[in-house]
């Protein structure tokens, strides 16, 4: 019966941490842009679903080139997250809601010169971050930086 009674509250808890049918419902929202829908790239470049981001990687290129910028991994590092945050601020979010990223780095080595470049982009908050090599990125890019952040209500 102690086991029944335990196993009844452990539900009861459980279920109040489950959102309401109305939130479960959220259908995800594909982002495109007029000028990214252009480009004819096979993905959306943010996915909202609730209050949440999903961003698709995003790499150093300039939007009216389709071009990598020049000077290496860090120039290649700052513009990747200035591209980053227009798709936030056109989204109704902003870096300091930006809760993870991930780093895809074409040569493991340039970690550190990324490192340095990414870190100015986040004053206070650090968000959760995973970085890992690859054997090549779009465009011979040498950075690829996806995200997920918040929107405010």
């Amino acid at each position: 019966m102690k086991n029944l009674a335990l196993l009844a509250l452990i539900l009861i808890s459980f279920s109040a941490c489950i959102p309401q049918e109305e939130e479960q419902s959220s259908k995800p929202e594909f982002i495109e842009t007029e000028e990214f829908a252009a480009r004819g790239l096979p993905f959306s470049e943010a996915v909202k679903v609730g209050n949440i981001l999903f961003l698709s990687g995003q790499i150093g290129d300039q939007m009216e080139t389709g071009k990598l910028v020049e000077g290496g991994i860090k120039a290649e590092t700052k513009q990747t997250m200035l591209n980053i945050k227009g798709v936030l601020e056109r989204n109704g979010s902003s870096m300091e809601n930006i809760f993870k990223c991930t780093c895809m780095l074409a040569d493991i080595n340039e970690w550190a010169d990324m490192s340095a470049e990414y870190i100015k982009f986040f004053p206070e908050n650090k968000p959760a971050r995973s970085a890992f090599a690859t054997t090549g990125l779009a465009l011979g890019a040498r950075v690829e930086i996806e995200c997920m952040a918040y929107v405010e209500d």
